[in-house]
This record gives structure tokens, C-alpha cells and sequence, in this order.
């Protein structure tokens, strides 16, 4: 079975996998957002999949932990590190969770280049279109990176290069990270970190699809 954690708030819940960073998704209770972890299972086999890395799911979840959210939470992202997140990484572990956050982006941008410009509104009428869910996307990156004690200027869409520095800066200090704890004072869990920028990362390359 895939171990997942619940983070739960009063509006709003995530489900997450806890050994396959991004594969998380929120329902308004934890039976719903199980469900929707679940039915995101063969989306996420194709980052996985960019990862290099064999996807298997398994029989079902098991909840092996549970946390209480913020206002993050109910606000619409994973706001909350698990305590698995506090334990060491060796070298392999490192590089697997950096590899799988290089993979979402890489999903993000195939999604972006075959996307339309102006993208289906929702049942309300609103949501961003596809060029400013990708300036949306990198200026929560370069707040990302400052977790990770990582100063960069949020870098224009049309700069690859500057785009390119800041992702391999984030990268380098993933696949560095050893110790369960944060890189800087108050700053991110490196478990944590990788989670959150590979969710964000697919949680846009999915809403892109699904206006297209």
C-alpha cells in the first residue's frame, strides 16, 4: 500500500503520498481527498515516468499519519511537514526527491508549450489564463527557494536562462540535503520543500490540461 499523511483543516483537506513528492491532492474532508489522490494516480505515473523512476502505487493507501492544517491549508496548498520529513536523507534519497521536483517542471513546461493562450474559464468565470498561471507558477518558486535559503529576483517567463538558475539552485540544494532539517533559520524541510514545489509544479500542469 502507498503511505500517505492527511493534512487537515476546517475547510479543506490534502492527501499526499509520502515517498512520491507532489502526488497530492485536497477534498473538503479526508474520504474526498483520498479519492482524489487515488484518481490522480495514472497523471502523476507520467511525471514519475520523466523521473526515471517505476511507478507502482499499490493496493490502496494507508494513513500513517495525521497533522493538523493552517490557514495554508484552507487556503488551497499543503501547508504542513509531516514528521517523516524530519528524518535524514541518504545520498539516493536526495537525489530521488530532487529528481522527481526536475520532473514535475518538466511536465509543467510540456503542458504549457501544447496548451492554448487563453484557457476555459471556470464554473465561476474566473482563472488565470495560461501565460499568467506560468509567471504565477515561478514567482512561488522563487518564495520556494527562499525556504531553502536560496536569494533570487523572480525571473521572467521569457528569461530560460534566468528560469534555468534559480530551478538548478533549488535542485543543487535538494540533492545536497542530508540532515532532517531545515537548510536555513525557519526556512523548509528539504522532504517538505521538494513536496510542495513538485505539487504546485503538477497541481498547474493539471488545471492547464483540464481548460485546454
Amino acid at each position: 500500500m502507498t503511505a500517505v499523511y492527511i493534512e487537515a483543516g476546517a475547510k479543506r483537506a490534502f492527501a499526499g503520498a509520502l515517498d512520491w513528492p507532489g502526488w497530492i491532492r485536497a477534498g473538503k474532508d479526508e474520504k474526498l481527498a483520498l479519492a482524489a489522490l487515488d484518481a490522480a494516480a495514472t497523471r502523476y505515473a507520467v511525471a514519475a515516468d520523466a523521473a526515471g523512476l517505476r511507478f507502482d502505487p499499490g493496493d490502496g493507501f494507508e494513513v500513517v499519519e495525521r497533522v493538523r492544517g493552517n490557514a495554508t491549508t484552507d487556503f488551497g496548498a499543503p501547508g504542513m511537514a509531516a514528521k517523516r520529513d524530519a528524518e535524514p536523507l541518504t545520498a539516493a534519497e536526495a537525489k530521488r526527491i530532487a529528481d522527481l521536483v526536475e520532473a514535475s517542471w518538466k511536465v509543467f513546461s510540456k503542458v504549457v508549450a501544447s496548451a492554448p493562450a487563453e484557457l476555459r474559464k471556470g464554473p465561476r468565470g474566473g482563472g488565470r489564463d495560461r501565460d499568467k498561471i506560468v509567471a504565477h507558477v515561478l514567482g512561488a518558486e522563487s518564495a520556494y527557494a527562499s525556504k531553502l535559503g536560496i536569494q533570487v529576483r523572480e525571473p521572467n517567463p521569457s528569461d530560460k536562462a534566468a528560469v534555468a538558475a534559480m530551478r538548478n539552485a533549488i535542485l543543487d540544494v535538494l540533492r545536497k540535503a542530508r540532515a532532517g532539517k531545515p537548510v536555513k533559520e525557519k526556512g523548509w524541510l528539504p522532504r517538505y520543500a521538494a513536496r510542495r514545489i513538485a505539487w504546485h509544479a503538477l497541481d498547474h500542469a493539471w488545471e492547464i490540461e483540464d481548460r485546454s
